[in-house]
């Protein structure tokens, strides 16, 4: 049995815009009505402090086990980017404009090539005591895939969506303190604790900003540039 024909407009023009309504195929209007997922419109914030209790909860880990803290709530933020991207409320990495990966690199290049230069020698000491013991190798799988893939998903493909650009900016530099600071012995070194913070809130800052600028894919080409230039260089130097 052939499926109906299109109804046309009258040709005369008696029948208003607003009267006419086009035919839509039964199969196209299913296609695009989808039941939205119950927890779709939940709170991204509580996946958050969810990840910062399980960083405090692991800080008696610390030092000697900092690379199983770390694997473990960048596994679970990493979970909470990957379920939201699942079930339809994170946001898609479609087909990228070349020059948007292009500009995440170049601000990841803008944001690590001046503090390495001006700081180098304090940047070596901070990343030997954020990975303490670990090898070249193991330090690279974290900057590179394990540590950019966890924060892009969560903080900015799925808190981002739900917050405002500096809000989301705030509540990440938030985040990496918490996982970072208590490595770096803030009752005895003050100083060089508030530098790194300053310098977590400017990374964060930089990250939002290309998200919103160029897309998801970017920013996590910013991360990923940035965490060589300031982590990974200083280490292999140090």
């Amino acid at each position: 049995m052939y499926p109906p024909e299109e109804p046309q407009p009258p040709a005369n023009g008696d029948v208003s815009d607003a009267e006419y309504t086009p035919y839509v195929p039964r199969q196209r209007a299913a296609k695009q009505e989808r039941t939205p997922y119950r927890s779709e419109s939940a709170d991204p914030l509580f996946g958050l402090l969810i990840a910062i209790a399980l960083s405090i909860g692991l800080t008696p880990l610390l030092p000697q086990q900092a690379d199983l803290r770390y694997t473990l709530v960048w596994a679970a933020m990493a979970g909470f980017g990957v379920l939201a991207w699942l079930l339809g409320s994170g946001t898609r990495i479609a087909q990228e404009k070349p020059e948007n990966l292009v500009w995440g690199v170049v601000f990841g290049l803008i944001l690590g090539a001046p503090l390495l230069l001006l700081g180098s020698s304090a940047l070596a000491s901070t990343v030997r005591r954020l990975f303490a013991d670990m090898s070249v190798g193991t330090l690279l799988a974290y900057v590179v895939f394990v540590m950019p893939l966890a924060e892009t998903l969560f903080l900015r493909g799925v808190l981002q969506e739900k917050r405002r650009f500096w809000m989301a900016a705030l509540l990440s530099s938030v985040w990496s303190g918490v996982l970072y600071l208590p490595l770096l012995d803030v009752g005895r070194f003050p100083g060089p604790a508030l530098v790194i913070g300053v310098t977590l809130l400017m990374m964060n800052v930089m990250y939002s900003y290309v998200r919103q600028r160029n897309g998801l894919a970017a920013a996590w080409l910013c991360q990923i540039t940035a965490n060589l230039v300031l982590l990974a260089l200083p280490f292999l130097g140090g």
